[in-house]
């Protein structure tokens, strides 16, 4: 399996993964708009035997207690259906915060799974005063401090770029 950044000639497979990932157009339409509207983002897919079957998207959020505080979002994370629970997310998701380490972010949110991503070392983002502008679940939104300590005495409510709220 490979791990690669995204390019402009995956873009019509990767929106065909997310498409077959979730029971809607809206991710696929998601990743769409933030390709065109938001920068910087950390496109990545995993391709097996030459073909991509899975994509994750890293894009900048703010909080709104410390707007200068470097994070990202990670949304969405795809696996095509026949491919998923052989690794591809974790794999892919690992990739993911390693190439935010390498631009400087300080710490990612995740709006997911509470058993999964956890084991990537995502706690409850309200463990750090942080909450989600939508209206979650606590144990659903979580985060990650790539830079120990960035978190520290923050807190605030995380926003996404506006693409998120009209795709």
């Amino acid at each position: 399996m490979l791990i690669r950044t995204e390019q402009k000639n995956d873009h019509a497979v990767v929106h065909a993964v997310n498409i077959s990932a979730f029971s809607t157009p809206a991710e696929a339409e998601l990743v769409d708009a933030l390709r065109e509207q938001v920068q910087p983002i950390i496109s990545l897919v995993a391709e097996v035997s030459g073909d991509i079957t899975g994509h994750i998207m890293f894009s900048p959020t703010s909080l709104s207690g410390d707007a200068s505080l470097k994070m990202m979002g990670l949304a969405p994370m795809a696996v095509a259906p026949e491919q998923q629970r052989k690794g591809i997310g974790s794999m892919l998701v690992r990739a993911g915060l390693e190439e935010c380490r390498l631009l400087g972010v300080a710490a990612v949110v995740v709006l997911g799974h509470p058993e999964f991503y956890p084991r990537f070392g995502f706690s409850p983002a309200s463990r750090f005063g942080m909450d989600s502008e939508y209206d979650v679940a606590k144990e659903l939104f979580m985060a990650i401090e790539l830079q120990a300590g960035a978190l520290s005495g923050e807190s605030g409510t995380i926003k996404y770029h506006a693409v998120f709220s009209n795709p």
